[in-house]
């Protein structure tokens, strides 16, 4: 038996089709994540960096092209929901990444503040904690339901 085939006593609903399994939706979540994350910080290193666009310019491009890959794997790939109405999880996704950017702000200034850590190793350590638990509950029990 494959861990990507290990489904939870109870895991389908009648009428519905089946979530994808647990823990393979994580991984695929988590991939899904390191994926658009790369893009992000492509995107904004060649329009910074190749063609001199602004910081303040070129990283929010960054964010919108990895926010749109990310939300793209997760309705096709990481949790295979095309059937909910895209509209609909698209809103939902923009309200959770909202939620996900508030956290990672919160708790980047408590480890810098209380702990003195330095502000990159920071991001990094909440960015993987909320990633990995705030973020793919809400994508897999709110965003992608």
């Amino acid at each position: 038996m494959s861990l990507f085939n290990y489904t939870m006593e109870g895991n389908t609903t009648v009428g519905k089709k089946d979530k994808e399994p647990f823990f393979a939706s994580f991984v695929k979540s988590q991939t899904s994540s390191v994926i658009s994350t790369a893009l992000d910080f492509v995107t904004s290193g060649v329009l910074y960096y190749g063609l001199s666009f602004n910081p303040l310019i070129a990283s929010p491009i960054g964010n919108i092209c990895g926010a749109i890959l990310s939300f793209y794997l997760g309705r096709n790939w990481a949790f295979k929901k095309q059937d909910g109405k895209i509209s609909h999880q698209a809103v939902r996704y923009a309200i959770a990444s909202f939620l996900s950017a508030a956290i990672n702000t919160a708790g980047i200034a408590f480890l810098v503040k209380n702990y003195g850590m330095d502000a990159a190793a920071s991001k990094t350590v909440v960015a993987i904690v909320v990633g990995a638990t705030f973020n793919f509950m809400m994508f897999r029990y709110f965003v992608y339901k």
